[in-house]
């Protein structure tokens, strides 16, 4: 089932979330339904607060470079992280463009570590440590923050910040304009 997404404004998306204590039924439920909202969205991660559940949960979609040919992109392979944590960055870093499902028609360029090395639990209930580069490490630290309470837009250079303000405030304002409708009815 495709679920309804949180928006810029939204308090969730500020929460750090809570521990994953056991994987249960509804967990698998969540990341399929999760899963076919980010297909659906054509995304790239999607962590749980996205769809207003506070808990430390994310997946990602990342396509990756072919190492034959560098300019050419290749689909990536659908990762699930549960209760992930993110213990070594690199010195070295890459900037790309990025947005975020949860604040529509927003980009801009974000630097972040090169490579990361992440451990997390799995949807079986193991637990991994993987190394990730390159467009997959930004992703994977894109949503890792999602679970922290931090935004893609939080980690932008202050001029740039600067110019997609308008934006933001329109986003704010459209969430603050449901949510007051939503209280009404």
């Amino acid at each position: 089932m495709k679920l309804s997404l949180a928006y810029y404004g939204d308090p969730i998306l500020r929460q750090k979330c809570q521990q994953v204590s056991e994987i249960t039924d509804e967990i698998r439920q969540l990341i399929k339904d999760m899963i076919e909202t980010l297909e659906a969205q054509k995304g790239v991660g999607l962590a749980a607060p996205q769809i207003k559940n506070p808990i430390a949960l994310f997946m990602t979609w990342a396509p990756k470079r072919d190492e034959n040919n560098p300019e050419k992109w290749i689909p990536g392979k659908l990762r699930i992280f549960i209760n992930p944590k993110i213990i070594s960055y690199s010195e070295d870093t890459s900037t790309y463009a990025q947005g975020c499902l949860s604040i529509p028609k927003v980009y801009g360029d974000v630097t972040r570590p090169f490579k990361i090395v992440v451990t997390a639990t799995d949807l079986d209930g193991n637990s991994f440590t993987e190394e990730f580069t390159d467009f997959e490490a930004q992703a994977v630290m894109h949503e890792n923050d999602h679970i922290n309470g931090v935004l893609f837009i939080d980690r932008l250079d202050p001029k740039e910040r600067k110019k997609i303000e308008p934006q933001l405030r329109e986003l704010k304002k459209n969430y603050d304009m449901k949510k007051k409708f939503q209280s009404r009815s």
